[in-house]
């Protein structure tokens, strides 16, 4: 370690608190943030990280987030996918200490008293709130969700330098209509299984209602909420309150910049234009079919109708190409139900392919290993450089692995997934996966959307975002081939991404801070790094300690 002007403690001085000789002699002269991070190094198991990292926060909330801003790459998966995933499954028997806010159907009439009890009041700007009923594609973990919740607020504080004071993360407690945490006697949530529509509909009506009575300059963003609801209550609220669904928004608009560029790459190789590409999901659940209707902006932006886009998207779920004369058709599947199709139904993957000769395969199925050899191969025969973007999370529920990806297609494929790959050697060349990570975009368009002080998240708020984050790759991204810029820039890269949504809440008149209005791009851009939170290090920069916090 680094020498210290600090010298060591010999005795205790005339007057000095007794707490002090607590501290060790020489604990001055090391850097405590090195130590924890061996600490975090020493534990094997993901989960076990992710309890040592919850018990830091505790013990030491300023020294969390300086150890995890100076090691994102490696400390995000751990707060969040994969291993949050582990942790939501397990919550009620790692529970150690109340972490956010639970909201039960059991307060129903009472909502307001209870928001009320939240220590940051009115001063809070960010809420995340999950229903814990689709937890990534663990399905309903019913009170354990909370982790989703406050993994998304730590990846707004890291990523885009929201005031961790201002953030309140938020599961509702409806039940849970998983019979296993029912029958556990650990289970910390309200035994009774989810309500009807009817019961839950006045539930978050009321719910909403207090939030912007309570906290009138929040921001809230919905997580992980099971497909109907998802759709049914970003409609619902959308144009009434400050919120957004990341799980359709944040998701599409990620995808939309990824496609984008992972597109241009595909077209340089065909010859082809941008606008002959063809889109097919697997998978239309409430994130396959948000982030379809993002991808009409791909066509759109190349100067096509909307009409004309939708045409050029396919969507398949557990039953084959949906086709608008299924029967039973679920509402939200019937934005993309084709009408051009008339034959008999189509329900293998490699059929599918071979009839509509996609350009671009995008799996949200969170079904592992759906993409196999024989389908892989199928995309890279009718594409010079085929896209296929697995993004289910977390990785055990991957469409295909990248390392299978590289070498069933010999390096050609153009490649994003939801959880982190490492790099892959093949024939000599080193390839680097994409990651179509929602950190990308969900931290600047809360940051856009707290500066402006936005009313509603608007379409083109979500659009910009996607754009400007497609338009940030440097010289040396672009060399490499990357569709998405290095996660390690995260923070300017939400600086520019809020930029481009105060602009576009500004073009839309749903601002209520007209001062920014004022400002150059470049003023503009400076002001929001200047918001910026930083935790206070009290280290100097060659690592010797400044002060101690114990």
């Amino acid at each position: 370690m680094p020498s210290s002007t600090y010298p060591p403690q010999k005795s205790l001085a005339p007057g000095l608190a007794p707490s002090s000789a607590r501290i060790p002699p020489y604990f001055l002269n090391t850097d405590h943030r090195q130590r924890c991070l061996a600490q975090l190094r020493s534990k094997h198991d993901g989960l076990e990280k992710y309890i040592y990292l919850n018990g830091l926060k505790e013990r030491d909330p300023n020294l969390f987030y300086e150890v995890l801003l100076g090691n994102m790459l490696e400390i995000i998966p751990i707060l969040y996918t994969p291993t949050v995933g582990d942790a939501c499954s397990r919550y009620s028997h790692i529970w150690r200490r109340p972490e956010g806010l639970y909201v039960s159907i059991e307060n129903k009439g009472a909502i307001r008293q209870l928001l009320r009890t939240w220590p940051a009041g009115p001063a809070s700007r960010i809420a995340v709130v999950t229903d814990g009923s689709r937890i990534l594609g663990l399905g309903d973990l019913g009170a354990n969700g909370l982790p989703i919740s406050i993994g998304k607020l730590d990846l707004y504080i890291a990523g885009a330098g929201i005031k961790p004071s201002s953030t309140l993360p938020i599961c509702l407690d409806l039940g849970t209509n998983t019979e296993k945490f029912l029958d556990d006697p650990l289970y910390i949530g309200v035994r009774r299984k989810r309500p009807g529509v009817e019961e839950m509909d006045a539930f978050m009506k009321e719910f909403m209602e207090a939030m912007k009575e309570v906290f009138p300059s929040l921001l809230v963003q919905f997580e992980d909420f099971s497909t109907d609801n998802a759709f049914r209550y970003l409609e619902m609220f959308r144009y009434q309150y400050r919120c957004f669904n990341d799980d359709i928004q944040g998701t599409g608009a990620v995808v939309l910049s990824g496609v984008l560029n992972a597109a241009r790459l595909s077209s340089a190789a065909s010859g082809k234009p941008l606008s002959e590409h063809k889109i097919l999901f697997f998978g239309a659940g409430s994130a396959g079919v948000g982030v379809a209707k993002q991808l009409l902006s791909f066509f759109t932006l190349q100067g096509m109708s909307v009409e004309e886009a939708k045409s050029r998207i396919y969507t398949v779920d557990s039953k084959g190409l949906i086709t608008s004369d299924r029967k039973g058709l679920q509402e939200h599947k019937k934005f993309f139900a084709r009408t051009d199709y008339d034959g008999p139904p189509l329900t293998k993957l490699t059929d599918i392919i071979d009839y509509v000769k996609p350009t671009a395969l995008l799996g949200l199925s969170t079904m592992r290993n759906a993409f196999t050899e024989e389908v892989v191969k199928l995309m890279a025969s009718i594409n010079a450089r085929p896209i296929i973007f697995p993004l289910s999370n977390p990785v055990s529920l991957c469409e295909v692995d990248y390392h299978d990806a590289i070498n069933w297609t010999n390096g050609s494929v153009i490649f994003a997934s939801g959880s982190p790959y490492p790099a892959v050697e093949f024939e000599g060349k080193v390839y680097e996966p994409g990651q179509g990570n929602n950190m990308y975009i969900f931290p600047g368009i809360g940051m856009g959307a707290i500066l402006s002080r936005a009313r509603h998240i608007t379409d083109a708020m979500v659009e910009q975002a996607s754009i400007a984050l497609s338009s940030s790759l440097t010289e040396e991204e672009e060399t490499s081939d990357l569709v998405y810029p290095r996660l390690a820039r995260i923070r300017d890269l939400s600086a520019r991404i809020a930029l481009a949504v105060i602009r576009a809440a500004q073009a839309d008149n749903v601002d209520e801070n007209s001062l920014l209005r004022n400002l150059s791009d470049l003023a503009l851009l400076d002001y929001i790094k200047a918001k910026q939170w930083q935790p206070c290090s009290t280290h100097h920069a060659n690592g010797s300690a400044k002060g101690s916090r114990l």
